[in-house]
């Protein structure tokens, strides 16, 4: 069995460039996860049971990044009761708006998580997922702490390096 709270998916391994911007996140805030290519269409039934078997193997969160018709983040919420993160991403010449859009408009009962198209969003995606961890993790919680700590001295210091140069 794996130990992954979090399981990271793509609709296509060409999304793989976007989507290990969450892997990036989730390694720095130390979670475990795992990674895969999915599809809503064109592997249905490995989709369905992936989202279906996740809580009992112990996962908290899924994170599924598509682009074009993006049914995959609420294939997978159909299939679960646990939080679903989606990550629109751009496969079109719509720019990931028609992925976006099919993302966020889920009917009621079966919600996604839908953050920003592309990479913001695959990194925010994972974000989003620590933060939900962290409600019962309290380390995990200091290790959300301490990256905002971080992120907040590098402003400071952008701003004094700016004043320094006036």
């Amino acid at each position: 069995m794996s130990s992954a709270k979090v399981i990271v998916v793509m609709g296509s391994i060409s999304d793989k460039e976007v989507m290990n911007e969450t892997a990036v996140v989730l390694r720095e805030l130390e979670i475990p996860f795992e990674m895969g290519v999915y599809s809503a269409h064109r592997t249905p039934e490995r989709s369905a049971k992936l989202a279906s078997e996740a809580a009992a193997r112990g996962v908290k969160v899924l994170i599924a990044g598509a682009g074009a018709a993006a049914h995959l983040a609420g294939a997978m919420a159909a299939h679960t009761h646990l939080p679903v993160i989606g990550v629109p991403l751009s496969a079109t010449s719509l720019g990931g708006m028609d992925a976006l859009l099919a993302t966020v408009q889920m009917p009621a009962g079966f919600p996604v998580a839908t953050v920003a198209i592309g990479k913001a969003g695959a990194r925010n995606a994972a974000h989003l997922a620590a933060q939900i961890l962290a409600t019962s993790d309290p380390d995990l919680a200091e290790r959300i702490r301490a990256f905002r700590a971080q992120k907040a001295q590098e402003v400071e210091a952008a701003s004094e390096k700016l004043q320094s140069e006036l």
